[in-house]
C-alpha cells in the first residue's frame, strides 16, 4: 500500500470515525444504551435547572442587592485569586518543566493534591497554617496585625489554593510541548535566562497560560468548601455566589436557581472558549 493511499485512509477515518478499521453498520446496543444513559444522567439535572428557572422574574432577581453583592464579590475574588495563581504558578510550572532537581516528582505530586483533596479539608488545613493560632498566621497577626481567616483576603487565599493546580498543570504541559530550539537559538545569541523567558518562552506558551488562567478563574469562581471553612459566610465580605446559593436554597429557592443559572452560564462560556484546545475536530 502506497503512502498516498495510507494518507487518504487516515484522512477519511478522521472525517468519518465509523469507517476506521473497517467498522461498518450499526453500533452495538450494548454500547449505545449506556452511552445514552450517561448523557441523560449528566444533562437531565441541568435541564431541570432550566425548566424550573423563574424566567419571568429573572431580571428582577438578578438586580436584587444580595445577588449583585455575591456576584460582584465572586468576580473580584476569583480574578484576584487568578492573578495570585499566575504570579506563583507560572514560575512554578517553568521550574517543573525546565529544571531537574531532587524531589521534582514529589513536588509535582504535592502540587496536584488540591485537585483530589476535599475542599473542606483544604479549608481546615489553611486554618491550621494561616489562622490566628496557625503556624504562620500567629506570626502574621503578631508582627503585622494581619488576619486572613473570615475576611475577603481569606476568600482569595482559599480560591487560589484550590485553583492553582489547574494553572500549573496546563502551563507545564505547554512548556513541555514547546520547541526548545527557539530558546536555544536565543541563548546562542547571548540572551540571558530572564530575557529568554520573557521574550521567547512566554510568547510560545501563551495559549497554555491563557487556558490555564481561564480554568483557574472558573474553579475559583465555583469554590465552596474551602471558602466557607476558611473565610466563613458573611454577606458582602466573604459570601460568594456558591455560598449564596447554599444559603438561598434553604430560604428562597428561586434566588438559588437564579444564582445557579449564572454559574451555569459562566461554565458554558468557559467550556466553549476552550473547546478548540481540547478537541481538534468539530
Amino acid at each position: 500500500m502506497t503512502p498516498s493511499v495510507i494518507s487518504a485512509d487516515r484522512d477519511r477515518a478522521q472525517r468519518d470515525p465509523g469507517s476506521a478499521g473497517g467498522v461498518t453498520g450499526r453500533p452495538p446496543w450494548l454500547l449505545v444504551v449506556p452511552a445514552v444513559a450517561g448523557v441523560a444522567f449528566l444533562v437531565l439535572p441541568l435541564t431541570g435547572l432550566l425548566v424550573r428557572a423563574p424566567w419571568s422574574t429573572l431580571a428582577v432577581r438578578l438586580a436584587e442587592p444580595q445577588v449583585l453583592q455575591a456576584l460582584r464579590l465572586s468576580l473580584v475574588t476569583a480574578t484576584l485569586a487568578t492573578l495570585v495563581c499566575l504570579l506563583l504558578g507560572v514560575p512554578l510550572a517553568w521550574l517543573l518543566a525546565r529544571v531537574s532537581f531532587p524531589g521534582r516528582r514529589l513536588v509535582r505530586a504535592l502540587i496536584t493534591v488540591p485537585l483530589v483533596l476535599p475542599p473542606v479539608v483544604g479549608g481546615v488545613a489553611l486554618l491550621l497554617v494561616l489562622g490566628r493560632r496557625g503556624l504562620i498566621g500567629q506570626w502574621l497577626d503578631t508582627a503585622f496585625g494581619l488576619t486572613l481567616p473570615f475576611s475577603t483576603a481569606g476568600v482569595v487565599v482559599a480560591e487560589a489554593f484550590v485553583a492553582m493546580p489547574f494553572l500549573v498543570i496546563s502551563v507545564e504541559g505547554a512548556l513541555r510541548a514547546a520547541d526548545l530550539r527557539f530558546e536555544e537559538a536565543a541563548a546562542t545569541l547571548g540572551a540571558s535566562r530572564w530575557i529568554i523567558f520573557r521574550r521567547v518562552t512566554l510568547p510560545l506558551v501563551a495559549p497554555g497560560i491563557a487556558a490555564g488562567a481561564v480554568l483557574c478563574w472558573a474553579r475559583a469562581l465555583g469554590e465552596f468548601g474551602a471558602t466557607i471553612t476558611f473565610a466563613g459566610n458573611f454577606p458582602g465580605q466573604t459570601q460568594t455566589m456558591p455560598l449564596a446559593v447554599y444559603l438561598a436554597l434553604e430560604t428562597e429557592p428561586e434566588a438559588a436557581i437564579v444564582l445557579s443559572l449564572v454559574l451555569l452560564a459562566v461554565s458554558v462560556v468557559i467550556l466553549a472558549s476552550l473547546r478548540d484546545r481540547w478537541a481538534g475536530n468539530p
